[in-house]
């Protein structure tokens, strides 16, 4: 039996990308998945895709940002899965672009997806996560980009769930969760369009990569994220995973 065998995760951003390839990466391990993103009928396609390997999927159309209705989608999903093992916050809405063409409300966008969004569902989810639940949370290289040049906004608000990351993992320990970040590479509909449209820019991306490639939604990210949250990697906490082929440095 899979060690993660009948526990439930909830993924954010999980119609369609990274967050559709964690929920297969899951449910390939017998974790049933709430799949929560703004787009129904996406998530519904990744709900089917979730049923035909065996476990429960249920769809939950919500904007993250809407910081307010987000403890009653907890429960919600407490509710009808009942109980809540693994939280992955994915989804994300900001902007690119140079900061003085950038508008306070572009800017802002990124931050009420990401830090301010993960830290009210961190927070609604922290008393069923007690005793042993996993927070993975995404982050981005961008971070630590050679040349921030239009990344500063989306870097700036990884950053701060970054350090939240830190902190939550620190803080919630003794509550037996655990809270790591994961920043990845990873094809998805977004960067294949950009792809298409600037193939020169984009085999320049795929050249300062290490290993050359961009990574797999699921079978490099999502397997990644199955290792993250398993028992195998109990003694992790506060970390950041750069999941990148080896682009970004850390330090």
């Amino acid at each position: 039996m899979n060690s993660l065998q009948g526990m439930v995760a909830l993924v954010t951003g999980a119609g369609q990308g990274v967050g559709e390839g964690i929920a297969l990466a899951l449910a390939a391990e017998g974790v049933d998945v709430a799949v929560v993103g703004r787009t129904l009928a996406k998530l519904e396609s990744t709900c089917a895709a979730l049923r035909s390997r065996g476990v429960r999927a249920t769809a939950y159309a919500c904007d993250v940002t809407d910081t307010a209705a987000l403890p009653g989608l907890v429960e919600a999903v407490v509710a009808d899965f009942g109980r809540l093992d693994i939280l992955v916050n994915n989804a994300y809405a900001g902007a690119l672009g140079p900061l003085l063409t950038m508008s306070d409300a572009d800017f802002r966008k990124g931050f009420e997806s990401a830090p301010f969004a993960a830290f009210a569902l961190m927070k609604a989810c922290h008393p069923h996560l007690k005793g042993g639940g996993s927070i993975v949370n995404l982050v981005t290289s961008a971070m630590v980009r050679w040349d921030p040049t239009t990344y500063g906004a989306y870097a700036a608000a990884k950053s701060a769930l970054r350090s939240l990351t830190r902190t939550v993992a620190v803080e919630w320990a003794p509550d037996g969760i655990r809270a790591n970040s994961i920043a990845p590479h990873a094809m998805t509909p977004a960067l294949a369009g950009w792809a298409k449209a600037r193939p020169e820019e984009a085999a320049a991306f795929v050249a300062s990569i290490p290993m050359r490639r961009v990574g797999d939604a699921e079978a490099d990210i999502g397997r990644a994220v199955v290792a993250l949250v398993g028992p195998d990697l109990s003694y992790l906490t506060g970390a950041t995973i750069p999941l990148d082929g080896g682009q970004a440095f850390f330090g």
